[in-house]
């Protein structure tokens, strides 16, 4: 299971056929049968950015400490806490499809984890007490703002792909495979003959 939300393949009915042990076991299972993408349940977690948002709560921490000893005028190297509030809401905001992108695996449909990610970061950032928010931050609006928004994203599954497209990433159809004892063998058949001719010579 990875870190990121996975896409159902299908099976292809019109995918090539293989002899027996052409292809490994668990691709020739994909053909087959498919592989089943992720369940609401395990959307609906993989898409809260918790990576992020662990790197944005000590950074609103250390804002929110500047807030409460330096008052409404609080600054630090002469720039509003307020303004470098908004700046770390829009960074997290910037890093959280970079994080996707970054732990991308094979068959992770990270584009629609990006921007699900992307547009749930707000919200988890309102329901922590992000500074940035702090003249509009309400608890109960937060939490219904934030339960809301993940019981609706669960229901965003990403399209499922065939799974015939990796049968041709891995042999297209036609192409024998190259073996390297074939290689071997055929550079074995032509030395013998030079061996021999040279230890009748």
């Amino acid at each position: 299971m990875g870190r990121l939300v996975r896409k159902p393949r299908i099976a292809d009915v019109d995918a090539p056929l293989f002899e027996d042990g052409d292809l490994p076991a668990d691709i020739a299972a994909t053909a087959m049968h498919g592989v089943p993408g992720d369940t609401y349940l395990e959307r609906m977690v993989k898409y809260v950015p918790g990576e992020v948002l662990a790197f944005f709560m000590l950074i609103n921490a250390i804002l929110d400490q500047a807030m409460k000893s330096g008052g409404a005028d609080a600054a630090m190297a002469g720039v509003p806490v307020p303004m470098i509030a908004a700046g770390a809401l829009i960074v997290g905001c910037t890093l959280t499809p970079l994080f996707c992108w970054y732990v991308r695996q094979e068959g992770d449909a990270w584009i629609v984890n990006a921007i699900v990610s992307t547009i749930a970061f707000p919200f988890w950032a309102y329901l922590m007490g992000a500074v940035a928010f702090a003249t509009h931050h309400d608890g109960n609006l937060a939490v219904i703002l934030v339960m809301s928004f993940t019981v609706m994203s669960g229901l965003i599954a990403p399209w499922p792909t065939k799974a015939k497209l990796e049968l041709q990433l891995e042999r297209p159809a036609g192409r024998e495979r190259l073996r390297l004892v074939d290689v071997f063998g055929g550079l074995e058949a032509a030395l013998i003959p030079n061996r021999a001719a040279r230890g009748h010579g």
